[in-house]
């Protein structure tokens, strides 16, 4: 039977949002070290696209400040910057206090309760030594914030800066360092809970403020 012309095909704004998304978590994950040279050939045939889409997402990278490129000479993964970190820190930990102001207003029980479980999630997950479902897990714990704020503006601008923290905390999950988010992520929760949307703003600000300490360990590689 004669086959539809475009079934089986995949729109080109998907294709530049999954190479995106694979070549981000790479880099965050570790899979693509701090000074790794990228090839956009080999790229797109690890992503089985062409190389527009990777060079796009490339473009993109090197906007939130993953990956580095010299024109003619090289493209490669950012080195671990810690003003850069710190910068990007700042931005995040601003950006998820405004969220909760704008959210705890209206905050249901079941957005209360899809907290408590992803902190749940955390917890078990750091107790079990796996970073990857314990970042999963704080993602979906502070994205109930920002879905619940419905700001776009918000959620554009963590997803530009949040990758370059998620490196880092990497490091501070699977260390003992992190379980302290656990208890932090419980008095937000608590706070969201009683209504008191300046303290919860306020604790929900710390928590990404806590990340201090990794600065000061990563430092001297720099």
């Amino acid at each position: 039977m004669p086959i539809p012309e475009r079934v089986g095909m995949i729109p080109r704004a998907l294709l530049r949002e999954n190479a995106y998304r694979s070549i981000r978590d790479a880099i965050v994950d570790g899979t693509l070290a701090p000074g790794e040279r990228l090839n956009d050939g080999e790229l797109a045939q690890w992503l089985g696209v062409s190389r527009t889409p990777v060079r796009e997402a490339l473009a993109r990278l090197e906007e939130a400040g993953l990956v580095q490129t010299k024109p003619g000479r090289y493209t490669m993964v950012t080195p671990l910057d810690v003003q850069a970190a710190r910068a990007a820190q700042s931005v995040t930990a601003a950006m998820h206090e405004l969220a909760v102001r704008e959210a705890v207003p209206n905050f249901s029980a079941a957005e209360i309760e899809a907290m408590r479980d992803a902190n749940r999630r955390f917890a078990a997950a750091l107790q079990a030594g796996d970073v990857d479902a314990a970042i999963a897990s704080d993602d979906e714990f502070h994205g109930v914030a920002v879905t619940a704020a419905a700001n776009s503006a918000i959620r554009s601008v963590l997803e530009q800066f949040t990758p370059m923290l998620r490196r880092l905390e990497r490091l501070r999950f699977s260390s003992l360092s992190g379980r302290d988010s656990v208890a932090l992520h419980e008095r937000i929760i608590d706070l969201c809970e009683a209504r008191d949307v300046e303290r919860a703003a306020l604790a929900a600000r710390e928590n990404w403020l806590s990340l201090d300490p990794l600065f000061d360990v990563e430092a001297p590689d720099r």
